[in-house]
């Protein structure tokens, strides 16, 4: 287990929240699970209400938590989005913001709590959904909406002066893969 703390990028700041970190486990036969804790003044953020668990789209306009997963050697990436709704969002990409098809076989798990002052969202991918390969690295991120309409963005490492997840130079935590015989699909 492993605790790293996410940065708000210069361009959005957000003055409301206190910190903002993840807690990143890992395990061969469960996957990946990521503990998203946001501290601050939640009454100044907008929290989507809570639904059903299912697939959503467009979940980063508001306020969302992801995981980007590359295997190192290939251009071919993963992005995973958790709302505190309970929806998520799941797609593959071959290279820089090129999707192209792929379908989750198992829907992330989520859970989401409100104890003072904090939003604490649980998100398990399973292995089988990772990428494959010796070395996986991870862009963590988070999507933060303010009362105001604001949006604010954060992660581990911020590499341009504009906000891009999708920028591989932003893929820093380093993940020994979880399954070594899965092939990126």
């Amino acid at each position: 287990m492993t605790i790293k703390l996410l940065h708000c990028h210069s361009a959005t700041p957000n003055d409301s929240i206190d910190s903002l970190s993840v807690e990143i486990e890992r395990d061969a036969e469960a996957g990946l699970t990521l503990r998203y804790r946001l501290a601050g003044h939640l009454e100044k953020i907008l929290i989507p209400a809570a639904k059903p668990s299912a697939a959503g789209d467009g979940l980063w306009r508001h306020t969302c938590f992801e995981a980007f997963a590359a295997a190192a050697g290939t251009s071919a990436y993963r992005e995973f989005n958790f709302s505190p709704s309970r929806e998520w969002a799941a797609y593959a990409f071959g290279d820089y913001r090129a999707r192209r098809p792929w379908s989750i076989g198992t829907p992330p798990v989520i859970e989401v709590s409100q104890p003072q002052d904090q939003l604490l969202l649980t998100a398990r991918i399973a292995a089988d959904d990772l990428p494959a390969g010796d070395r996986l690295t991870l862009g963590l991120t988070a999507v933060i909406e303010s009362i105001d309409g604001n949006l604010s963005y954060w992660a581990l490492h911020h590499p341009g002066e504009k906000p891009d997840f999708h920028d591989r130079a932003g893929f820093v935590y380093p993940l020994d893969s979880i399954l070594s015989d899965n092939p990126l699909k």
